[in-house]
């Protein structure tokens, strides 16, 4: 009986999270596995595998905001949420690319990271919110997790690069924000990626 319990409750707990739409994660937070699928493992460009972990943005009890990025960091308030913070002016950045089904980083894809890892170290006011893709193919809730993986790799690719985790976050459109509309490979190429959004404090 115990056992049925925790199982109602585990699959409750997983329905609440797949329902809520894009998702964020707070700067070093993981995401949960790839849906259906189960947990999935995600190689890392340099080979390691690990499992990611869900977590949420909660800032410290009494986090005062008082406008500068340290307190943006310190409340966790997603950044393009947050009032005190705008978009970089110019800021476009390649979209990093991936196979079908895949959280793995191409290596013909690695410039483009380090495109973002540069900026950052060389404007120490920006930060950043990698946002994962997936085409229309799968559930909506595999795809958020698959979205969510891709964002989470790429997001400790920059912190390879010297990127402070505080400096990042990570959410997941899964299929809902495409790049490309329509069906097929050429289309569906475009939508298996994961977008940079930067910010800066106004």
């Amino acid at each position: 009986m115990k056992l049925e319990k925790l199982f109602a409750v585990s699959i409750a707990a997983a329905l609440a999270a797949a329902a809520t739409g894009c998702r964020y994660n707070k700067a070093g937070a993981g995401a949960d596995g790839a849906g259906a699928g189960g947990a999935e493992s995600v190689d890392v460009a340099g080979g390691q595998e690990e499992e990611p972990n869900v977590d949420t943005i909660v800032g410290p009890a009494g986090a005062v905001d008082d406008g500068t990025l340290a307190s943006a960091l310190e409340n966790g308030t997603p950044f393009d949420q947050n009032p005190n913070m705008k978009p970089v002016d110019g800021a476009d950045f390649a979209p990093v690319y991936f196979g079908f089904d895949s959280t793995t980083i191409p290596s013909g894809e690695i410039a483009k990271i380090e495109d973002v890892a540069k900026d950052l170290a060389a404007n120490p006011t920006h930060v950043v919110i990698v946002a994962g893709n997936c085409d229309e193919r799968g559930s909506n809730e595999y795809n958020l997790s698959l979205g969510e993986n891709r964002a989470i790799i790429v997001r400790d690719y920059l912190e390879r690069l010297g990127v402070s985790a505080n400096r990042m976050q990570t959410k997941s459109y899964g299929e809902e924000k495409p790049a490309v509309t329509g069906s097929g490979e050429a289309v569906w190429s475009k939508n298996r990626r994961a977008d940079f959004e930067l910010f800066e404090t106004k």
